[in-house]
């Protein structure tokens, strides 16, 4: 009995019956009356079970005492609450209401078997996918260790290709060096043959030039041993200065210097022009103006080396004048000095010289857009390259040009944006260059209809001063400096 009762004690049927009690009065007014049947019913069962629970513990504890012992308390209190519960039953619970009850109950242990057999089949179910899960998941697990085992011989591999790579890269470096020595070794020796070969052609010039002097010499030995009159020998160098006949340097290398100093000009054209005129463009957006500019440049660049070529020439004849008395070889020797020491000339005098020209033109100087400091390598090549021109026999120069002039097809050609039908030269981009009034180098014009009145107002619009950005400020305080010698040789 002891038993039973301590396993009626642990299950709390009596806390759940109140529970349920509880719960029932709360949702009375809510719920349904099916819903409120059922769970009277429910309470019932459970009262039932609870009293056959009872009723057992009951038996064993009427069964403990003996045949005779409890019967006073079953006869006073166990039999009269059965005839009266029988007789209550009997007045308030009638067949259809027993049936009905009867058969909720067995609906709802049908419901319970069907949940049962359901959350049975769900827990197979999971069970079996829980197993391929878990396949899955061991089979996940061996693919990773077989991937970090092939990372780890990847790793194994790159680290020593790595190796084998840098050995490689540091191979490579060396032989790298190797022949970089080697080059720079080449080009000391190609340097050193340039320089022989320079050294074997002005050998070779001067063995020319001995060697015309010893011909004159020995000319010169035979005259004078032949029988000639004592005073016709006197009264012709009276009347006129014995000259050296032999050829100077500047004559013998004048048809090269020619042929390479033209052939100079035509690239100046071709390449250091354009270098110049896309310079130009990145601040000046018309190609008139920027062509107008390239073209004084070149102009004002030949003026201020011709001027620079008299004055160093001036400066080489007072030098050697008491050394020569004949002056056709005193000519001859101030040339031949000047293309040796051609280095001597100073061409950033020149370019000083053409930037202030060039600030006080009108057709260029208003208005002011750019600095003409940034075309000073254009300048200092041309102003080379003339210089130069003035040491041939005869000096190369410039077709004179005008704005307005009337097209000389022998002089210029026409541009690729003129009017080939125009007779008149509104601008010019290159000049012609010229030998003895003969063209030797075409230059290049742009000839157009109903412009020219309008270029020629705008070329006699007054200057106008240029704005003070840093590259100006640099060119005023150069022109500042500039010596009255050259704003003298700027004015002329």
């Amino acid at each position: 009995m002891a038993d039973s009762l301590r396993r009626l004690v642990n299950s709390s049927s009596f806390s759940l019956l109140q529970q349920k009690l509880e719960s029932w009065y709360k949702d009375y007014h809510v719920i349904s009356c099916d819903q409120n049947l059922n769970r009277c019913c429910e309470l019932v069962e459970l009262t039932s079970k609870l009293q056959g629970q009872l009723f057992n513990i009951l038996s064993q504890t009427a069964r403990e005492g003996g045949h005779y012992a409890g019967v006073e308390t079953l006869k006073s209190r166990l039999l009269p609450w059965l005839g009266t519960c029988f007789s209550l039953a009997s007045s308030s619970v009638t067949t259809d209401t027993s049936l009905n009850l009867i058969q909720d109950s067995v609906e709802k242990d049908r419901r319970l078997r069907e949940l049962a057999v359901s959350h049975e089949s769900e827990k197979q179910r999971m069970e079996t996918e829980l197993c391929s899960t878990r396949l899955e998941l061991n089979s996940v697990r061996q693919d990773l260790a077989d991937a970090k085992m092939a990372l780890d011989d990847t790793k194994t591999k790159s680290a020593t290709t790595m190796l084998a790579t840098e050995d490689e890269i540091l191979q490579l470096r060396t032989e790298l060096r190797s022949a970089q020595d080697q080059v720079e070794v080449y080009k000391r020796r190609l340097e050193a043959l340039d320089d022989y070969e320079r050294q074997i052609r002005i050998l070779r010039d001067e063995v020319s030039i001995l060697a015309s002097e010893k011909t004159m010499l020995q000319e010169r030995l035979v005259r004078s041993r032949s029988p000639s009159p004592l005073p016709l020998l006197r009264r012709s160098r009276a009347s006129s200065p014995v000259r050296g006949e032999s050829p100077t340097r500047a004559q013998l290398t004048n048809s090269a210097r020619h042929a390479r100093l033209v052939s100079r000009f035509s690239d100046l054209y071709a390449t250091e022009r354009l270098e110049a005129q896309s310079l130009l463009r990145r601040y000046v957006e018309d190609l008139e103006t920027v062509q107008r500019i390239i073209f004084i440049a070149t102009t004002e660049a030949f003026q201020a080396a011709k001027l620079a070529f008299r004055q160093f020439k001036l400066r080489v004849r007072k030098t050697l004048a008491p050394s020569h008395l004949d002056p056709d070889a005193l000519e001859d020797s101030v040339i031949d000095y000047i293309v040796r020491n051609v280095d001597l000339y100073d061409v950033q005098g020149s370019v000083d010289v053409v930037i202030n020209a060039m600030n006080v033109n009108p057709r260029i100087a208003f208005p002011a857009e750019v600095d003409f400091v940034l075309i000073s390598s254009f300048i200092r090549e041309v102003c080379r390259i003339a210089f130069s021109m003035q040491t041939l026999d005869p000096p190369l120069d410039l077709a004179f040009s005008t704005d307005g002039e009337l097209y000389n097809d022998t002089k210029y050609r026409r541009s690729y944006d003129s009017e080939f039908t125009a007779p008149l030269v509104v601008y010019h981009v290159w000049p012609a260059l010229v030998e003895d009034d003969t063209v030797i180098v075409k230059g290049e014009a742009v000839t157009r209809r109903g412009v020219l009145w309008r270029s020629r107002s705008r070329s006699t619009s007054p200057v106008r001063s240029r704005s003070g950005s840093p590259t100006r400020t640099l060119m005023t305080s150069l022109n500042r400096s500039v010596s009255p010698q050259r704003l003298t040789v700027s004015r002329l």
